[in-house]
């Protein structure tokens, strides 16, 4: 089973006297789900809760719905709930956090977060970027900051973070901590662990953009940081074939969820075509056509732009001298997406309230 599908089918259980689901009410804590065997707790008010059978039967119910083989254990504990306390918001001199999901690894994700970054700041903004792909943190490599560590700084008897810089751009990274070589062996709750403290224990100064390099997918990164940050909206990259899509939307859909809600600002179509040098009228398309503009239908929003394969994008990476940076034809169209983003992030602005960050405990 899988656990967001398994938050979506909570999210349709109402609680009976206030009318509202279990995930907006914030009372489902401990959820676990391996294999076809699911358990969480649900806090109520009290253990002398009157609809306790009832609602346990519901939560029953929706699990079987989901899979009809599904094991599930249910732990009902009351009046633990503590009031909530005020509690300055993670990132609060951020303006605006984008954050750079795909539905499947190899797609360019990271490729685009960079030079998105990079664009946003060569147009005036202040950006900075966290590489939140932290099982395959590309970043240093693609920044030229590989084999840098960052400075440690102690604020009021607690020890902060400085974010490197990439042309006074803050960057901060895993493969800042580890060495490049070195496998990250991590479950989810230490994967949790450390963008919160890339978010909580780093010292960003004042900007308009946070960019976050998402991991393929959904997971744990992906809930921790929707669960953290009030994220403005989401760039979904994916390539042209029907592979690509498919795994985009679901990915996609993770961040659409009810309970989630996070707005898509636009899809970015990577690997569009390939035009060699000696035939510049010609355009072959090499992993097919038209999942860009699906992506952004089922998403109601735009396709920001597509970016056909040049080389120069690839040797900027591999060199640590994003192409964004540079000048010539892929730079422009990195300028144009980043126009775009933030043409579609105005749209959002205006015509949707703020993000808040998603106050469910899984």
């Amino acid at each position: 089973m899988d656990k967001m599908k398994v938050v979506e089918a909570l999210s349709k259980v109402k609680e009976p006297q206030s009318g509202k689901d279990l995930i907006t009410l914030n009372i489902v804590t401990d959820l676990k789900v391996e294999g076809n065997q699911v358990s969480f707790t649900l806090e109520l008010p009290s253990m002398n809760y009157a609809h306790k059978g009832p609602l346990n039967m519901a939560c029953q119910q929706a699990m079987l719905e989901l899979d009809p083989t599904a094991q599930v254990h249910i732990h009902m504990q009351g009046g633990t709930q503590k009031p909530p306390t005020e509690t300055p918001p993670a990132l609060s001199q951020v303006k605006h956090i984008i954050a750079v999901a795909s539905g499947k690894g190899g797609v360019g994700k990271s490729t685009v977060a960079v030079n998105l970054a990079l664009s946003l700041k060569k147009l005036g903004g202040k950006v900075g970027i966290i590489d939140a792909d932290l099982y395959g943190p590309s970043i240093p490599t693609m920044l030229g900051l590989v084999g840098q560590r960052p400075k440690v700084q102690e604020i009021d008897g607690k020890h902060y973070l400085l974010p490197l810089r990439h042309e006074d751009m803050p960057v901060m990274s895993i493969g800042f901590i580890v060495e490049p070589e070195q496998a990250v062996v991590l479950r989810g709750p230490r994967l949790g662990s450390i963008l919160r403290q890339f978010i909580n224990d780093c010292i960003w100064p004042e900007l308009d953009y946070l960019i976050i390099d998402l991991p393929p997918g959904t997971g744990d990164i992906q809930l921790t940081l929707v669960q953290s940050l009030p994220v403005t909206g989401v760039v979904m990259v994916t390539t042209p074939q029907e592979v690509a899509l498919a795994d985009a939307i679901k990915a996609m859909n993770m961040f659409l969820l009810p309970s989630v809600n996070v707005p898509i600002l636009g899809v970015v179509e990577n690997m569009s075509w390939f035009t060699p040098a000696e035939l510049p009228n010609n355009k072959y398309y090499i992993f097919g056509k038209g999942a860009g503009k699906k992506l952004a239908m089922a998403a109601q929003s735009s396709l920001l732009g597509q970016l056909p394969l040049i080389q120069s994008v690839r040797e900027g990476g591999d060199e640590g001298k994003p192409i964004a940076s540079q000048n010539g034809e892929a730079s422009e169209r990195f300028e144009q997406i980043a126009k775009n983003t933030i043409e579609q992030l105005n749209l959002r602005l205006e015509y949707r309230d703020p993000t808040s960050p998603v106050q469910i405990k899984i």
